[in-house]
């Protein structure tokens, strides 16, 4: 398969979408971003690699930041984060508080806001230097030490995040939350606000797409079984009201973040992230996600 190919044909392919969308100007940073850029890259789990335009641009990864935190809570806890947190598509706004407070502050799946803010939470109380060692695990997995926070975006969200404010009070209400909101919401914003290219992200997520290899980074071990069943969480919730759309469209497990990211995997073959930080009005990449629809069309090659 001629992937790198494949990739060029598509961003010519995509190019009308350009001017759609807007960046998540609600994020004053990330309103700053350029939004006419473009990035793309893919990993096969034999080696190969292919990448086109700003794969190598380094952007907030936001929610996509989200999966690494189940891992790692995953390892933590195992089958009893579920009890913390469900498993099911939410089917409403990642930032929804209505579904919270009618299931009486458990939230829906670790992808929301909720349910990150309670994972959030878990390493808080679990870790001995959680800013530390949520970054480490990042670095270690993506193969890459000079990985790290954007401070200003993280400042940026937590001035203007009222929102998840009141997430995580009416968390806190329902005994959700374990630690000091201040604590969990500062961290929460800070994991959100690492930046990362497309290359190092399809680079860290082949640690998901290759489930027969052992996953043990940084002392955050999975079993080939947990690993899949992150997929699974991936595929029907990662993003957010739009995961139905997203596996007709594509077919490919995956996670969004309002920086405009977008990662998916194909398992055993290959994980692929794109970047573009025009967003459509469901909070994910306009570009992003029909690069990706081609992807699959043009390889014929998605897990359906």
């Amino acid at each position: 398969m001629d992937y790198q190919q494949i990739l060029e044909n598509i961003y010519q392919e995509i190019l009308p979408y350009a001017k759609e969308g807007k960046q998540a100007d609600y994020i004053p940073e990330l309103a700053k971003v350029n939004p006419d850029q473009f990035g793309m890259c893919i990993h096969t789990i034999y080696g190969e690699t292919a990448s086109i335009e700003q794969a190598d641009t380094r952007f907030s990864i936001q929610s996509i930041s989200k999966v690494f935190a189940l891992a790692m809570c995953l390892s933590i806890k195992g089958d009893e984060l579920w009890k913390r947190v469900g498993k099911e598509p939410s089917g409403t706004a990642f930032n929804s508080l209505i579904q919270l407070e009618v299931e009486k502050g458990v939230p829906r799946n670790p992808f929301i806001n909720a349910g990150a803010l309670v994972m959030t939470d878990i390493l808080l109380s679990h870790l001995e230097n959680p800013e530390e060692d949520f970054l480490n695990f990042v670095r270690a997995v993506s193969n890459n030490q000079t990985i790290n926070y954007n401070r200003n975006v993280a400042t940026s969200e937590r001035e203007n995040g009222y929102l998840n404010a009141a997430i995580v009070n009416l968390l806190k209400y329902h005994g959700s939350i374990k630690n000091d909101i201040e604590d969990v919401l500062h961290f929460y914003f800070l994991m959100c606000s690492i930046e990362m290219s497309c290359r190092e992200l399809s680079l860290a997520f082949l640690a998901f797409a290759n489930h027969r290899r052992k996953f043990d980074y940084e002392g955050i071990r999975l079993t080939s079984s947990q690993v899949k069943r992150m997929n699974a969480i991936m595929q029907t919730c990662g993003f957010y009201d739009e995961a139905g759309e997203f596996a007709y469209l594509v077919g490919l497990p995956g996670k969004s973040g309002v920086g405009g990211g977008i990662v998916a995997i194909h398992p055993l073959l290959y994980s692929v992230a794109v970047w573009s930080p025009r967003l459509n009005s469901k909070g994910n990449s306009v570009m992003g996600i029909k690069a990706l629809e081609l992807l699959t069309t043009e390889t014929k090659e998605s897990i359906f």
